[in-house]
Formats: structure tokens, sequence, C-alpha cells
């Protein structure tokens, strides 16, 4: 065949180089970004990236937002509102958080992960910014921006720049002093709240759903999933406060129906304006239908507050919703990486995120219902300031044996500290300590094939980077 004209070894080999040092530089970039304060070091101030905002002229008011907090299910949460407003034409931004493998994740553009080359551009352009109000903050005697700061600054400016029509914004921690909440959103999204962090947002739900409260913004809609009550007298309370119209999930929006299906499950889902049947998603769990009800609900109150009385609608499916085509195809094409997802067959190993007690237990629920697993062995590892006995307490019924293992994450329990406390909750025959998690898998996909035992499985679970250690080792993008 002959070669394209004006393409030959040398342009191919140009192009390779320029591959190569775009590839570099980004990596230097995330470097850069890394030596500041880690994420989770909490400031309780929006005034550092607000100034850098300002520096920038603003780009978070250049562009529509929807936001969403919670403890659980934010993630999944946001992804299937973007998708669906994605569907509808729109051009989208996504901010989501932590990353699985590439830093890159976080920041998507309709869809796609921020490329290289604007992730480069991106953050030249604020970095004069950056050092400027770093250099404030250092003769007042304050600390610098944070990593979580500065990729909050470079997904807004990415976002202005393209421009995106919208952006399905997730909040990192919290949410009165998450830096993603200088976005003033038309639509703010709470899914369950639930004890975790506790260092930073306190000890008992009622304080954590107030420092979350802090996105519901005056005369926006507020989006509640179900609550426990304590959280959901402070939501409430927040949204009476600053003139929110509520959207309440058992009340406006909500799971109709429900199916396990093949590769997902079959909804039917209430939403605030209409009720959409035949709805697909290829995702399993109880939660995952609850976080498309939410999803839903969101982009209804984005697309459709026109002025009309929503307080008024009842749940009898009457009346002018979306177009039950386009949100078919946008569920249908949702994905949550980390999320009780397939990483390998024969046997199937899954990885989950679930990285608290609550994570833990929708988790647990989740697979007695979605897979059918004769043997089930448990590769866990948990942060230091995790509630491991709580996570392990909530696995225990579903699993035949644990392996206890450690992460890449520089705040990983020891496997020995953590193994005193898998065998007060499985026993001490029912658990088995590696220091590598490669080894640790290894173990458990040769203990779930005992005996030639066909539907034994592997589940990999106890924190954001065990997904992403396990997803790399098994090469997934």
């Amino acid at each position: 065949m002959a070669r394209i004209a004006g393409r030959g070894p040398q342009h191919d080999a140009k192009e390779a180089e320029i591959a190569q040092a775009l590839s570099q530089r980004a990596a230097e970039v995330y470097r850069e970004i890394l030596g500041r304060a880690p994420e989770h070091d909490l400031v309780p101030s929006l005034d550092r990236i607000a100034a850098v905002a300002q520096l920038l002229g603003d780009p978070q008011r250049s562009f529509e937002s929807v936001h969403v907090t919670g403890t659980n299910g934010k993630s999944s949460t946001t992804r299937m509102i973007e998708r669906l407003l994605r569907e509808h034409g729109l051009r989208t931004g996504r901010f989501v958080s932590p990353h699985l493998r590439d830093v890159r994740e976080r920041i998507a553009i309709d869809g796609e992960s921020i490329d290289e080359l604007r992730f480069i551009e991106a953050y030249e352009e604020i970095t004069p910014y950056l050092e400027l109000v770093d250099a404030r903050n250092a003769e007042a005697g304050n600390p610098r921006l944070t990593y979580f700061e500065v990729l909050v600054a470079l997904a807004y400016a990415a976002f202005a720049d393209t421009p995106v029509d919208v952006a399905a914004v997730e909040v990192g921690l919290g949410g009165s002093w998450d830096a993603t909440n200088i976005i003033d959103a038309r639509v703010a999204v709470v899914t369950p709240v639930g004890i975790d962090h506790e260092r930073f947002l306190g000890h008992d739900v009622a304080t954590i759903a107030t420092e979350k409260a802090g996105i519901i913004k005056p005369g926006a809609i507020a989006v509640i999933s179900e609550q426990h009550d304590d959280a959901a007298e402070v939501l409430l309370s927040r949204a009476a406060e600053v003139g929110a119209t509520v959207f309440r999930e058992s009340y406006q929006f909500g799971v109709s129906t429900r199916e396990v299906a093949l590769g997902g499950q079959l909804l039917t889902l209430q939403g605030a304006a209409a009720v959409y049947p035949d709805i697909f998603i290829p995702l399993h769990g109880a939660h995952q239908a609850q976080n498309a009800a939410a999803a839903l609900a969101a982009v209804e109150a984005f697309l459709l507050s026109d002025g009309r009385d929503w307080a008024a609608t009842d749940n009898s499916g009457e009346g002018t919703g979306l177009d039950i085509d386009v949100v078919r195809a946008a569920f249908a094409d949702v994905d949550s990486p980390g999320r009780l997802e397939v990483v390998r067959r024969s046997p199937t190993v899954l990885v989950d995120a679930a990285h608290n007690p609550s994570g833990a237990q929708v988790l647990a629920d989740s697979l007695e219902e979605a897979f059918g697993f004769t043997r089930l062995i448990g590769v866990v590892a948990v942060l230091e300031d995790k509630d491991a006995e709580g996570i392990l307490g909530a696995l225990e019924p579903v699993l035949h044996e644990v392996v206890v293992t450690r992460t890449s994450s520089p705040r990983a329990m020891a496997p020995d500290d953590l193994a005193e406390i898998a065998e007060d909750v499985f026993g001490d025959d029912r658990v088995t300590t590696f220091e590598r998690l490669d080894d640790a898998l290894d173990y458990a996909m040769g203990q779930s094939e005992i005996g030639g035992m066909i539907g034994g499985g592997v589940l990999a679970t106890g924190s954001v980077t065990m997904a992403a250690d396990v997803r790399r080792l098994f090469r997934l993008k």
C-alpha cells in the first residue's frame, strides 16, 4: 500500500519525539503539583483559590455547573450527570477525584480526559498567578496553595478556555471549604451522608452534613438523596435558609422498579418531571440505581428549571420531562471505574474503592445481589486513618477468607497491624498476610479455585488506592 503523501519514517519519528516530549513535560507538571500539601490536608478557607481565580478573571463564572457532594456515590453520580448533559448536546466539563491512574482523569472535556498538551498549557497559564498568591501568603505567614487547589484552578481555567457549556463538579472533601466551592452552581446534589474523614469534617452525621450543605447556594435547586434523619434535617434547614428549591429522594424523585440484568440492571426512574421506564445502566447494586435517580433529577433541574412550580410536581409521572431516548442512550453508556468493576475473568477479580464502613456495607449487599460466587476471597488494604474494623466487619459475611496487604499509598496501614484487626473480625484461620499486593492477588486467585471450584472470585477493596493499584497490575487504562 502506498504511504500517505507527506508522511514517512522521518515524519513518524518526529511525531514520536513530540509525543515523548509532551509526556515528559506532563509528568514534570504533575511532580510540581504533587510537591504541594496533599489534598487530604483541608484548610478551612477559600481565600487562596478565590484569589487565584480572581487573577485569572474568575473562569468559573464563564460556565454553568452542577455541584455534587456526599460521603459515598459522588464520583458515580457526577459521571452520570455529565453523561446525561453531554447526550443532550451540551459541551461538558467534568471534575472528579481522586484519580485511579493518571491525574488527567480528574479533568475531562466532553467525556475524555484532558489531553497532555492542554493540561500543560493550562498549568503554564495559571502558574504566574499561583506564584503570586503563594508569595502573598508567605508574606502573611500563611500556607501556599495545596495540591487540590491547584488542580481546581487548572480545571476551571481549562473549562473556561475550551469553553464548556456546563461542568459537573465533584467536591473533593466536605463542601463549604472545598476549593471547588468557588462555583455558584445552579444545581447542588447531596448523595447519602455518612461518617468519613472525621479528622476534618467531624464525628457525627449532623456535623458532617453541615459542612456538605455549604454547596447549596441561594436560589439553587438542591437534589438530596435518601439521608439519615440528622443529615436530612441539616440539609433541609440549609435549603430553607438560602431559599433553595428541594428535590428530595422518595418525595420528588426515586427508583420505582429495579431488576438485575445481564451486565447491570434495568430501572424505572421517577424523575421530578416524569417517569422514565426501561433504563439500563451497566453498573451493579441498588446504590448505583439510587445514584442514577439523583443524576436524572439533577439534569432535569438543570435543563428544565424554567420557572415551573417544582413543589407542585407529584409522582404521577404526568408532564413533560426529558427525551426518554436520550436518557436511555446516556445511561446505557455510563461507567464508573473502580466501582464494583470486573478487571479479570476466570477467576473473576473485582475491584471496588469502598473505603469506609457504609461504603463497604453497600458493596457487600451489591455482591450478594449481582454475583453468585460460591467462594469469594477478599484482598484488603486500608489507609491508616480509616475505620478498618468497620470496613472488615461489613465485608465479613460475604468473604470466605481475607488476605490483608498494603497499597502504594504512603498512608497505607501496615499489613501486620491490619491483620490483627482482621483476626478479631474473621478469626485467625480466615486471615492471611502478604506484604506485596501482587503476591496477595496471586494467592487469592489460587484460593478462589481450590479443588477446581467453579464460581470462585476475588474482591480487592479497602481504598481508592487499592482500586488504582489493582487496575494498574491488570493493565487497565
